[in-house]
């Protein structure tokens, strides 16, 4: 895959001044380039199948575009991987991952045409109980999630412009309007989620017809699967992310607001 675009600087945007970005390396788009193809892919894919958009996003930013991951099931990775072979899947490894985690991450590595990326956070979970004391997860579980999840992927996604998740505006109502295609503004990336308008149901379809890995746990009674510490079976009826932090007043770790 080619990386397009060209050297595009601050000043050459009129970004100039204290706190301006640095100007933007060779071969990148700029963040106002970055939001423009944004907000005109979000109108244009609205309606677009789930391999059209990830096609869109291979072809628009070649190497800066990469998938991520958390292998509750690799939906997205063998999706993109269909029109974008070799892809890069990034997997966050925070040390406190469920075995099965590890072992969905393992099998697409192996079995499917992409290049899986574990990337850890900077302290061991030891190194993190020294310095913030043990069990940061029961008493601080944003500060915990910021060290193990969003830092790690910050630096992860340095080198791209743009990512594919696995969002999905039936997952909870704080997802209901996910687009397929966004901009992260802190983050300045375009944000890919081609499976934003599927149903559990449409997921479920597409693992049975391409028997793509899926963690062995939602057969366990979980509804959505995060780090073990912070993540317990759902109930009957409950939301499917009724099992994440269930202790605290906490919907997501950081990676997606």
């Amino acid at each position: 895959m080619t990386a397009p675009g060209g050297l595009v600087s601050a000043v050459g945007l009129g970004l100039v001044g204290p706190g301006a970005p640095s100007p933007v390396e060779a071969g990148r788009r700029s963040p106002v380039e970055l939001r423009k193809l944004a907000v005109r892919a979000a109108r244009e894919l609205a309606d677009a199948p789930a391999l059209e958009i990830a096609r869109w996003a291979g072809d628009t930013f070649g190497d800066r575009f990469c998938v991520t991951s958390s292998m509750a099931d690799a939906v997205v990775a063998h999706l993109v991987s269909r029109v974008v072979p070799g892809v890069e899947v990034v997997f966050l490894d925070t040390g406190l991952h469920f075995p099965e985690t590890l072992r969905v991450r393992d099998e697409v590595a192996r079995t499917l045409p992409v290049t899986v990326r574990s990337i850890r956070p900077r302290l061991t979970v030891g190194q993190q109980d020294g310095e913030y004391g043990p069990r940061l997860f029961n008493r601080s579980p944003d500060e915990c999630c910021r060290l193990r999840k969003v830092e790690p992927l910050e630096r992860a996604l340095a080198s791209y412009d743009a990512w594919a998740t696995g969002l999905r505006r039936d997952e909870s109502p704080t997802r209901a309007n996910t687009p397929v295609v966004g901009y992260d503004e802190r983050r300045r990336k375009v944000k890919v989620n081609p499976i934003a308008a599927w149903t559990q149901a449409e997921v479920d379809a597409y693992v049975a017809r391409h028997r793509v890995p899926v963690n062995e746990l939602f057969r366990q009674g979980y509804g959505s699967i995060g780090c073990w510490p912070c993540t317990r079976r759902t109930k009957a009826g409950e939301d499917p992310r009724a099992g994440r932090w269930a202790m605290f007043e906490k919907t997501e770790c950081g990676l997606h607001v």
